[in-house]
């Protein structure tokens, strides 16, 4: 067996290790469904597809980007939530939280718990209870390339993001209410 950074030539057949994880279909076609640097192992030992997981979330109105984080010494989720500010704005004034700014919106422990059970009211049927982050941190600024938290093709940079929100982080997985606000 010859093995490089970029292949792995096994039983004479040259295999390229992209970090994607597939699956042959029935057809004999294989599907690409996963990265696996996007797999996390929880302290129960499932393993939680955070793609997957932000994929579902994405689709919710109030999100405009979410990079979803899972710590292998804990059972549950979080997730770092850039909102969309206008609809974030009409969830507030619909639960009667208005003639704030929308900094200060983000701050709002009351809004967090709204927003943080509107999302897990719309992945409950999409998702498995432990794939469901279980708190939230609402952040005030957009994420971009220039931040250093996107790629050029607007992919999360993971590591730049865990590390720019290590502090809000480490609060959620300590903070026992549930919530951090923004």
């Amino acid at each position: 067996m010859e093995r490089t950074e970029d292949f792995i030539e096994l039983k004479g057949k040259r295999w390229f290790a992209t970090g994607d994880i597939g699956e042959f279909r029935e057809d004999g076609s294989l599907c690409i469904i996963d990265r696996k640097k996007d797999l996390i192992k929880l302290a129960h030992g499932e393993y939680i597809s955070l793609g997957r997981v932000e994929t579902s979330l994405l689709t919710n109105q109030h999100i405009d980007n979410i990079c979803v984080y899972g710590n292998s010494h804990y059972d549950y989720l979080i997730a770092l939530v850039v909102p969309n500010q206008k609809n974030l704005e009409a969830l507030a004034e619909n639960n009667g939280i208005d003639g704030m700014p929308f900094d200060k919106l983000c701050e709002s422990k009351e809004l967090c718990i709204i927003l943080q059970k509107e999302l897990q009211d719309f992945v409950k049927d999409k998702l498995r209870r432990d794939e469901i982050p279980k708190k939230i941190y609402i952040c005030k600024e957009p994420w971009t390339p220039a931040s250093g938290l996107l790629t050029e093709a607007f992919k999360l940079k993971r590591k730049n993001i865990e590390k720019e929100f290590e502090q809000q982080i480490k609060m959620l997985y300590g903070d026992k209410s549930g919530v951090s606000k923004g």
